[in-house]
């Protein structure tokens, strides 16, 4: 999504300086001086220093960026709510963007102007909201996943099958740290997932022995990285100076590591970071056209039918909630679509 809106970028962000003639009025020193970094390289600074995380910082950089451009390249210190809702009606109309779409862009520029800028957004009036249709969700039948995981085999069939097996979403399978799992209670515990919240969920019997050998392999592969001076990972800022050591811990390594080491960008360490997603993401559609399915099926529909399966077996709905980590309980009764079938009781006239 951002490749779209990131070909200023140089203009705008410090490092291109001497490169790219600064797009800003110069009358503006507040961009560009020694004193005062640009606006972006402080929004940067700021969003880091509140630990978000960098996926996060990477979009609402790309929105405030695309926000400046909309606009001329104005300094959003001379601009207000009426250039904001400007822009987020912009998007509905001329963009065609998707609501969750329109409400990431106000969240990067609300942050904006109350974090960095220091001057939060009062009422921005009318805003021509994007739609957010009522979409049902694909879910496969027990058979087409059995099917589906049938295709895979290794690493991949064993993340494939904890999305099923334990409901969980991509990015929460994928950090997954090998602390994170409790054979001995059966569960996995899910840290920071959508909204910051912890929570546990079920580790399903049929896939504890080949854990615990996936974990085995793993266990070689870190001490080879202990031996190269590569065994750290990622710890949030706080916890790696609170505990300096953890970081090269066993307990710390992720479940699922990429095959190579790579450099860090934030840091500069060469380290072995979890799998990318897109591998997953290109397993599990290969792994439907193998069997055939008709349906358009990726990680996150493992987990859909997770939750429809569950239901179907008559677990309570509140339960499901939990296991799924959803806020409102009404974020889950979407799930109740293909126990209900409203209407589908009813025989078809041809019949």
């Amino acid at each position: 999504m951002l490749k779209r809106f990131c070909r200023d970028r140089d203009a705008l962000l410090p490092e291109s300086a001497g490169k790219t003639k600064n797009l800003m009025d110069s009358s503006k020193p507040e961009f560009s001086t020694p004193d005062k970094p640009k606006l972006l390289e402080r929004a940067r600074d700021i969003l880091r220093s509140r630990y978000y995380s960098r996926r996060t910082e990477e979009v609402y950089l790309g929105w405030m960026r695309r926000f400046i451009l909309f606009h001329g390249k104005r300094h959003p210190r001379d601009m207000a709510e009426p250039e904001v809702a400007a822009f987020l009606s912009d998007l509905t109309v001329n963009g065609d963007v998707s609501a969750s779409t329109q409400n990431q862009a106000l969240s990067a520029l609300l942050f904006l102007y109350a974090q960095v800028i220091g001057r939060p957004l009062a009422d921005l009036g009318q805003v021509e909201r994007a739609r957010r249709p009522k979409k049902v969700p694909v879910v496969l039948t027990r058979q087409e996943a059995r099917a589906l995981l049938a295709q895979l085999e290794g690493a991949e069939w064993l993340m494939a099958s904890l999305l099923y097996g334990s409901g969980l979403r991509l990015l929460e399978m994928l950090r997954l740290r090998v602390k994170d799992i409790d054979f001995g209670y059966g569960q996995i515990t899910i840290r920071d997932g959508k909204g910051g919240r912890d929570r546990i969920t079920m580790l399903p019997k049929g896939l504890t022995e080949a854990l615990r050998r996936h974990l085995a392999r793993r266990k070689l592969e870190y001490e080879g990285d202990v031996k190269a001076g590569t065994a750290s990972v990622y710890l949030p800022e706080a916890l790696a100076r609170k505990y300096p050591a953890a970081a090269s811990s066993w307990v710390w390594q992720y479940v699922f590591a990429a095959a190579k080491t790579s450099r860090d960008p934030r840091s500069g360490e060469v380290r072995r970071h979890h799998i990318d997603e897109v591998t997953v993401q290109r397993g599990v559609r290969r792994a439907a056209v193998s069997a055939g399915m008709t349906k358009v099926v990726t990680p996150h529909v493992l987990r859909h039918s997770f939750a429809t399966h569950l239901l179907e077996s008559g677990s309570d709905i509140r339960t499901v909630q939990e296991l799924l980590g959803h806020r409102d309980v009404s974020t889950t009764m979407i799930y109740t679509h293909v126990l209900n079938k409203p209407g589908l009781n009813v025989p078809s006239p041809l019949d």
